[in-house]
């Protein structure tokens, strides 16, 4: 399960990137009642962000965060590992943080091993190839879709 610091952290990414070009910062005290995440909390993830290149901050008047990278490169995967750590359930089947089980007599003939890294790879497939930018199309998508189904439910009311 996703921390809530990690949630908040995608959210926020998802908020900046869909921001008027024009106007890219976004000051923290905006984002957070935008997004319902306690400024605190936010200031903190941003931070982690900022450290990790996904995005930056311009102080003064007109400042505020706005991603450093493009939408379209920040992966799912990355924000979930910076900001979780590993996607494996277990650290005998994970990536990049591996390490063996106490408890394992054998590694190798594991089956609870060879579940949970078909489930690391299922969950990675779909992390790793998620952008900011295609979780947002998506978004899109599933808001024309609900407004086609409440419009044709209201023409089949006439």
């Amino acid at each position: 399960m996703l921390s809530k610091k990690c949630k908040y952290a995608l959210k926020a990414l998802i908020a900046l990137a869909k921001r008027d070009k024009s106007k890219p910062e976004m000051r923290i005290s905006e984002l957070s009642e935008q997004e319902k995440i306690p400024k605190k909390f936010l200031e903190t993830i941003l931070a982690e962000l900022r450290n990790n290149g996904i995005v930056n901050s311009k102080l003064g008047k007109t400042g505020g965060y706005f991603l450093f990278k493009k939408p379209e490169t920040i992966y799912f995967s990355d924000v979930i590992r910076i900001m979780d750590g590993p996607i494996a359930l277990l650290p005998c089947a994970s990536l990049n943080y591996y390490n063996t089980c106490d408890d394992c007599e054998d590694e190798q003939t594991c089956g609870l091993r060879k579940v949970m890294l078909e489930e690391r790879i299922a969950s990675l497939s779909i992390l790793s190839n998620t952008s900011i930018a295609k979780a947002i199309k998506k978004e899109q998508r599933l808001i024309k879709s609900k407004r086609n189904i409440v419009t044709n439910k209201f023409k089949k009311q006439k």
